[in-house]
């Protein structure tokens, strides 16, 4: 399943909800926007205001320092805590019942307004926000009333890069200077693991999702497989071939496709040392892996490396490679 979250549940669409944010707006008076989303939400946000194009091609009007920012993606929060903005309001993560396990240390106390498959208009209105950061919604209706509160933005694109989305968050939180500057830092790091890599740098490297359904593998066109191909590895099998979806399934017969010099695995809801090589071992297909025959496995936070992403997490990411391939 893609991270889109345009399957948004239809319960928000139906007229009740509509009538129930209208509701929420006369009542607190301090959440709601123009339907064009081109007015702050409530004043809190520091003078003036911009307009920027979001990643849909939308030219959306923001306040030029937003105080009050709701993320309806795990990009978007990763990207607001890398410039040092703490969102009021999140979505779950993949797999989560609130941020993403490698971001609950600085985002585990942020209220929770939805889930992957869409927000809580509701729950977003009583947050009050002065900007919304709508990740890769295509829903035009769920859109369409997330503007009646404030001036919201998709912000992913159709080919998810992180660091198109960095920038242009960078962009609406006033925070464009920051934004670069961690790209800079990010293109440093990489310049020097690859260095340090040495004859690695041109490794098979494998990244796989663990479940008790089955694994899935990371191809083309996603987060983890974007960071893996700045620093110039190779990917095995499939892993080399665009996807349709965030992740693909493999069949235990199928099992060879996570093989490759290097294996790096983990399960979403796991920070790493879960047992997952333990269960896999007793696999013989497994064992017979070349990365598992060279010792060249590394349990991962699944949450980090084969979900949707970002900057935070593309140095993590960095850190975790540099810690198992360097020596």
């Amino acid at each position: 399943m893609t991270p889109n979250q345009s399957t948004a549940p239809r319960r928000l669409a139906r007229p009740l909800a509509a009538v129930a944010v209208l509701g929420i707006c006369a009542l607190t008076a301090t959440a709601c926007g123009s339907s064009d989303a081109d007015s702050a939400s409530d004043g809190s946000a520091k003078g003036g205001s911009t307009t920027v194009t979001d990643a849909a091609g939308t030219k959306v009007t923001v306040p030029a320092e937003p105080a009050r920012v709701v993320v309806l993606s795990e990009m978007d929060l990763d990207s607001s805590l890398t410039l040092g903005v703490k969102p009021v309001g999140l979505t779950a993560g993949r797999g989560q019942k609130g941020a993403p396990a490698y971001l609950t240390d600085e985002a585990g106390d942020i209220p929770v307004v939805g889930a992957v498959t869409g927000p809580d208009i509701e729950k977003v209105v009583q947050a009050a926000p002065d900007v919304i950061l709508a990740g890769q919604m295509t829903d035009t209706q769920v859109l369409a009333q997330l503007r009646k509160i404030a001036p919201t933005l998709v912000t992913i694109g159709d080919d998810k890069d992180w660091k198109k989305s960095l920038s242009l968050t960078g962009e609406v939180l006033g925070k464009a200077n920051e934004a670069d500057a961690f790209l800079a830092d990010y293109d440093t790091k990489v310049a020097a693991l690859k260095k340090d890599l040495g004859s690695r740098a041109g490794a098979k490297v494998s990244v796989a999702r663990y479940s008790p359904q089955g694994s899935a593998v990371m191809q083309q066109g996603v987060f983890i497989s974007d960071v893996l191909n700045d620093l110039g590895f190779t990917r095995p099998g499939i892993q080399a071939e665009k996807g349709e979806g965030h992740s693909t399934p493999i069949s235990e017969e199928n099992l060879d496709e996570l093989d490759g010099d290097w294996l790096f695995i983990g399960t979403l809801t796991s920070t790493g040392g879960s047992g997952v090589v333990g269960r896999l071992s007793a696999n013989p297909a497994y064992q017979q892996l070349g990365a598992v025959k060279a010792g060249h496995v590394t349990e991962i936070d699944g949450s980090m490396w084969t979900s949707l992403g970002g900057a935070k997490a593309a140095v993590n990411v960095l850190a975790d490679l540099r810690k198992a391939m360097v020596k």
